[in-house]
């Protein structure tokens, strides 16, 4: 178990992905801070209810660990960071401080039952490659897995038109192979390849 600052937002982040955020709220400012001089991580839920900016939001019961690689101030009071996915975990409690952030007591999930993606799923990859070639490391960071069932369904579920819903039930799934038989399946129904 571990205590963490929990950040919730309108986004599903997996371990490995790439997560840009414009931080303006001094609740977060502050974390932000803490995060970076103590080099440790804070939580990314998708909001159950409630909204980013104001009253702390309700957040998911899952979520996943980041932690700040780049940032910078261009402007007093919007701080711009880039996080990085680390752990998926659950929330076992929480509170909300007197500054208005939200502190968890969390249980990390084990990893993904990860796969060898194979020729099985030609058009995950496929998809995903281009999308890579095109947007470059701004959506990924290394290293690149292709071959990975977990990587590539982590990848897909971040850049698909999905719904925060049906992402937050993949980030939940502890099968990868589960996960990317959903995504092929959605890739199949809406046409969506490379």
């Amino acid at each position: 178990m571990e205590d963490v600052a929990i950040f919730p937002l309108n986004a599903v982040l997996f371990p490995g992905g790439i997560l840009p955020l414009r931080i303006f709220e001094q609740r977060y400012m502050d974390m932000a801070a803490a995060c970076m001089r103590n080099d440790q991580p804070f939580g990314i839920c998708l909001i159950k209810s409630g909204k980013e900016v104001g009253v702390p939001a309700t957040p998911e019961e899952v979520g996943c660990t980041t932690r700040i690689v780049e940032w910078e101030m261009q402007q007093l009071g919007l701080l711009s960071v880039k996080t990085r996915g680390e752990q998926r975990f659950r929330i076992r409690e929480s509170g909300v401080t007197a500054s208005g952030l939200t502190r968890a007591t969390i249980e990390f999930l084990p990893d993904d039952e990860d796969t060898q993606l194979g020729d099985e799923f030609p058009a995950c990859s496929k998809l995903l490659k281009a999308v890579i070639d095109q947007h470059g490391s701004q959506i990924v960071s290394e290293p690149m897995e292709f071959e990975s069932a977990s990587w590539v369904g982590a990848r897909l579920a971040e850049i698909l038109p999905v719904p925060l819903a049906a992402k937050q039930k993949l980030l939940e799934l502890q099968d990868a192979r589960q996960r990317i038989e959903i995504l092929d399946k959605f890739l199949k129904q809406h046409r969506l390849s490379a």
